[in-house]
């Protein structure tokens, strides 16, 4: 019963219903016949017979005929045929009439016939002051000035009725500024310096970025168009190798629809397919009806240009905002072919602990688009992976399963457990589904080290892997370079001994209110006297401009991440049995079969719960390529920048 709720829920947070599943219309990799499909001459031919009619549309408005054709759009049709409100009513013809007058050139001919109508209007007024009005008017528009200024006038008008673009002329307004800015460049005349200075403005330079952009997502004229009494758009779009379309399709009943925008596709790019579109035509193919298979196939046989009749979608577009590009470290391997409800297999990333995505879009929450660190120039479409929450709440579900199962071979195994026994296990078992100790995701920064802080190495590994002789070679090779933290204890100072030096000598008291406080990277007790290592000591050693060699307990990994030191753990990891056999062999020691087994399988076990917080790790299959190894990986810290917890640099 468990499994099938979650399998209902992921289904329903994935969106995965059987009937919707998505498809990748055009993936890199597939294989592609590179055949043009056969075309539907009727359907194309209807396509043209539009653009052919709205073109001429187009030129008679630039040509200033503004003449109402009643076939242009469904209204105005409607109106003609309605007796009363139609373009043949005598009154819609007045009103017409008396507009085309208004628009007339000659702007002498239209005052003197003004004059006249104000005369006549003059004979027919019986009341004196009425007729004084009239001949104020008649002499004001008498005068020179005031016939020039309607003669400017009815120029500017003219020209403003003739120039109204519906759409932008350009979408590289930024390109032209600067290449008016190469023109101008030799020349020093005072009203070029301005021009230059206009032109390199910021808020200019911002301004024509804007418009660019806008420009760009503009939808031209000819691309809305009557279809089966639908508005429609008319898309074309390269496809190539280089730039796939990307974009995923889905059935709804007897349509297809675009489900999925990928990052990095020429859908994307061009700004004109938005989810939720059906798809009418491709290239005069009528897609209704088809299954996405059959879709993906055809877009397979087609290559070059890609005109695709769509019915808009009715879906309301939120407010475009800038996409932020968010860098996380996965904490858990992902197969993309063994996850039955990823929507699109297709376009799956495949990744593994450890690894940098770059996440350039959460606008579906379940399934983020993210790249590989890495692998931006070779992956030219965004991959989909698990959203955080979501993975987190399917980790969880299993989890829970997984507890239970646990509990019921329990039950089996001792039947006469009490019930106080059982509510207090089903109890725990709840606390333990809490989803901040599922690890899915970690937000990630790029951190380059200051030259006078250097961050503190710290090395971990099971007993006899080599992490302790690795420390204590660095430290006789280069001492003025590496250092360790001076511990702290509570035994007894011995003769030779200083404080400061060797350790910090405190009492019982202080050294457990330090580690009450938690400033113990780690601690422990021998012969009744406590021991540890503070994240002060590590400090002191770091603001001395020296690198703190630390080697740790895995227990000791949570509290030092949590400070600030922003460490860089490398986890020693032993060969095989046998190699390490010989190893430890040269070093004179004999160690037990089980004894070999254990260090292998504890390198394991530490490497399963603990790999997340390693940097890098190191096989120390031969001491002196391991040094060298662990020498490089030091060094780099000073040449590159390392991926560090975002929330260190907060």
């Amino acid at each position: 019963m468990i499994m099938s709720h979650m399998n209902g829920y992921v289904q329903e947070a994935s969106g995965q219903a059987k009937g919707h599943r998505e498809r990748a219309v055009d993936c890199p990799g597939e294989e592609s016949s590179l055949v043009k499909s056969p075309q539907s001459s009727a359907h194309m031919e209807r396509i043209q017979h539009y653009q052919e009619e709205l073109r001429k549309r187009r030129e008679e408005d630039i040509r200033g005929k503004h003449d109402i054709d009643p076939n242009a759009s469904l209204r105005l049709k409607k109106l003609s045929q309605n007796p009363k409100l139609g373009i043949d009513n005598p009154t819609f013809e007045g009103k017409e009439k008396a507009a085309k007058d208004t628009c007339s050139q000659d702007p002498v001919a239209d005052l003197t016939e003004f004059l006249q109508a104000l005369k006549r209007a003059k004979h027919c007024l019986s009341d004196t002051q009425s007729q004084q009005d009239v001949e104020l008017i008649m002499q004001l528009v008498a005068k020179e000035d005031f016939r020039n200024a309607y003669a400017i006038y009815g120029a500017v008008s003219q020209q403003m009725n003739r120039v109204s673009p519906t759409s932008p002329l350009t979408a590289q307004a930024g390109d032209l500024c600067q290449e008016v800015q190469k023109i101008l460049q030799s020349n020093h005349q005072k009203e070029v310096l301005e021009l230059k200075a206009l032109l390199t403005n910021p808020h200019l330079k911002a301004l024509m970025q804007a418009h660019d952009g806008v420009a760009g997502q503009e939808l031209p004229e000819e691309n809305l168009i009557q279809y089966l009494g639908e508005t429609v758009k008319l898309v074309r779009l390269e496809k190539s190798r280089d730039t796939p379309l990307g974009a995923t399709v889905r059935n709804d009943m007897d349509s297809v629809l675009v489900s999925r925008v990928v990052k990095g596709g020429a859908a994307e790019k061009s700004g004109l397919l938005s989810e939720g579109d059906e798809i009418l035509e491709i290239n005069g193919i009528s897609i209704r009806g088809k299954h996405v298979n059959e879709v993906h196939d055809l877009l397979q046989q087609m290559q070059g240009t890609l005109t695709f009749l769509l019915i808009p979608s009715s879906q309301i577009k939120p407010a475009p905002h800038r996409q932020t590009v968010m860098h996380v470290r996965a904490y858990f391997d992902y197969d993309p072919s063994d996850d039955p409800f990823v929507p699109c297999r297709e376009l799956g990333l495949s990744f593994q602990k450890g690894d940098i995505l770059h996440v350039i879009s959460q606008d579906d929450p379940n399934w983020w688009q993210a790249y590989r660190d890495g692998d931006e120039d070779n992956q030219p479409l965004a991959g989909l992976v698990p959203g955080k929450s979501f993975q987190q709440q399917r980790e969880t579900l299993k989890k829970t399963i997984t507890d239970r199962s646990r509990e019921h071979q329990g039950k089996l195994w001792y039947p006469k457990k009490s019930k106080k026994q059982r509510k207090k296990s089903v109890s725990t078992l709840n606390r333990n589904i809490d989803y901040d100790d599922i690890l899915t995701y970690e937000e990630m920064s790029l951190y380059h080290q200051p030259a006078n802080r250097k961050r503190p190495i710290g090395l971990i590994g099971p007993t006899n892997s080599g992490h302790d002789e690795l420390r204590r070679r660095l430290l006789s090779i280069e001492p003025e370079k590496f250092a360790v933290a001076v511990p702290h204890t509570t035994r007894n100072s011995r003769i030779h001994e200083r404080n400061g030096r060797e350790y910090n000598f405190v009492s019982r008291a202080a050294f457990e209110t330090d580690l009450a406080a938690g400033k113990f990277i780690e601690s422990g007790e021998y012969e009744k006297n406590l021991y540890g290592t503070s994240t002060d000591s590590a400090r002191h050693v770091i603001n001395s401009g020296r690198i703190c060699l630390l080697c740790l307990h895995t227990r000791s990994l949570q509290v030092l991440r949590s400070s600030n030191l922003k460490p860089y753990v490398i986890f020693i990891a032993p060969p095989s049995q046998e190699r390490l056999r010989t190893l430890l062999a040269a070093e004179g020691k004999t160690p037990k079969p089980e004894e070999l087994k254990e260090v292998i399988e504890k390198a394991r076990e530490m490497e399963l719960n603990f790999g997340h917080f390693f940097d890098a790790t190191i096989v120390n299959m031969d001491p002196e390529q391991a040094f060298h190894e662990l020498r490089r990986l030091i060094d780099k810290l000073d040449t590159e920048p390392q991926w560090v917890p975002t929330s260190w640099l907060c």
